[in-house]
């Protein structure tokens, strides 16, 4: 079983990179992002506080995920809803790093991916991937970027889906995320010393995804 994994911060790219390297590599991409993202999500849909541990919990338990792909791509249900769209409004960015932070959260997601690594080549890309869902993963690498370009990156995505998110509140959300991923108590993002770093602030996607081929293929 050939696993690739690929950490780095919010913004960085990595599930782009991490989709078009799955298909050109011909094996299957798992967003575990967009798990967190649902959990996220099903808290602000219930009115709890993104960071309260107990609230979160309550619910944990009765919570149903599934990941499926459909005519070749990766949709998230959320109890039988497919919330692939509902996931990706820029307010549950937040949601999904704090709710992250509660290990009950990452404990539960974390046995489901590992359970779907074991059953066939994947690309798996997050925050932890490399240093705590498969540390064993065969190619293992940290993408990152500076904030501004991330940011200027994500306003982008924004605008032409016609949400309205000003660049200013989008690099402080990135900048607070990072903090928050890199600080938090249990499993948190890092870059391992078996890593390979690639700072894409510079690279567009086909030249960060013509690095990471040309470290798989050496």
């Amino acid at each position: 079983m050939i696993n690739i994994a690929i950490d780095g911060p919010s913004g960085a790219g990595k599930s782009t990179i991490a989709k078009e390297l799955a298909k050109r590599l011909g094996i299957i991409y798992l967003d575990t992002g967009a798990m967190y993202r649902a959990i996220g999500l099903k808290a602000v849909r219930l009115g709890f506080d993104t960071l309260d541990a107990d609230g979160i919990q309550s619910f944990l338990d009765n919570t149903d995920i599934k990941v499926a792909y459909i005519d070749g791509v990766q949709s998230i249900f959320l109890d039988g809803e497919d919330v692939s769209v509902a996931i990706r409004e820029h307010h549950i960015s937040k949601a999904a790093s704090d709710v992250s932070s509660i290990p009950a959260v990452r404990i539960k997601l974390v046995a489901m991916q590992r359970k779907i690594a074991d059953t066939e080549d994947m690309v798996l890309d997050g925050r932890d991937i490399t240093s705590y869902v498969l540390p064993n993963a065969k190619y293992k690498f940290f993408l990152t970027a500076k904030a501004e370009e991330r940011a200027s990156r994500r306003f982008k995505e924004l605008t032409a889906k016609g949400q309205e998110v000003g660049y200013d509140t989008i690099l402080a959300d990135i900048n607070e995320r990072d903090y928050n991923d890199s600080h938090r108590a249990f499993a948190p993002l890092t870059q391992t010393a078996d890593s390979v770093f690639i700072d894409s602030t510079f690279m567009s996607i086909d030249e960060a995804i013509a690095e990471i081929i040309k470290y798989i293929k050496e």
